[in-house]
């Protein structure tokens, strides 16, 4: 069933709500469904959101697309699609530094209006791998909030154990690594990012099974990927990789 550009914006942007970083008070907004009033209450919290709604601005602009919340303008900035490629990555960091202002430790090395670009270009967390002993949270803060893609091996109760390839530092450059085990909550107290309904879900009937591919954002799994979205991720994330890994080497003379 296809799902709403609000409600996909929700499933995504939830994690880092809820966690503080991110947007505005009351992240159990973005856990409202199947209503128009829980869509536009949605609506109205994601352009709160300071950084995903340039983003998505920027893009729907560069579609003529009238609305930012467009569920194909969505899931370019969060997963990727065709609808990046209308975006000049020079233009991108101008209308973004215009917006945000000097952002300490951005490296704004032109890149595509993905999130991706925001957590590696625009935050400040590459710019600390290499910083004393800071190398640690900065390498966990990056693969937390980068959008990861896995296969369901096990679920466990309200919690998947996923196959997906972590971030790594390698020779000072960051890669992913072989293929390991983590896990990530599906539900908890039977709010799922992936419920049609603001009631919640049913524990015992998990709408995820072994063998999806799901995306995973902080703690949370919050989509299940077609192959093909998998594939656009797994490319817009060694898109943005390369070219940070271009301003690493740079910056190492």
């Amino acid at each position: 069933m296809a799902v709403s550009g609000p409600t996909l914006f929700a499933r995504y942007a939830y994690p880092p709500n809820e966690l503080g970083y991110c947007g505005p008070d009351d992240a159990s907004v973005l856990l409202a469904r199947g209503s128009a009033a829980a869509e536009q209450q949605i609506v109205e919290h994601a352009r709160q959101f300071e950084g995903a709604w340039a983003y998505l601005e920027i893009i729907a602009a560069a579609a003529n697309i009238a609305d930012p919340l467009d569920a194909r303008v969505v899931e370019a900035y969060w997963i990727g699609n065709d609808l990046l490629a209308g975006v000049d990555p020079g233009y991108l960091v101008s209308e973004l530094r215009h917006r945000f202002g000097e952002q300490p430790g951005a490296s704004w090395v032109p890149g595509l209006a993905h999130h991706g670009f925001q957590v590696f270009a625009v935050y400040p967390w590459v710019g600390l791998l290499h910083r004393g002993n800071g190398y640690t949270v900065a390498l966990s803060v990056l693969e937390q909030c980068r959008i990861r893609w896995g296969e369901v091996l096990a679920v466990e109760g309200e919690r998947v154990r996923v196959q997906s390839r972590p971030l790594v530092l390698s020779d000072g450059l960051l890669v992913l690594g072989a293929a390991g085990e983590q896990t990530a909550a599906w539900s908890i107290d039977g709010r799922s990012l992936l419920s049609s309904d603001s009631a919640g879900v049913d524990v015992m009937c998990p709408p995820v099974s072994v063998g999806d591919q799901v995306a995973m954002h902080w703690d949370w799994v919050c989509d299940t990927l077609s192959a093909d979205q998998v594939a656009r991720l797994e490319f817009h994330t060694a898109d943005q990789l390369a070219r940070t890994n271009a301003g690493l080497r740079a910056a190492a003379g």
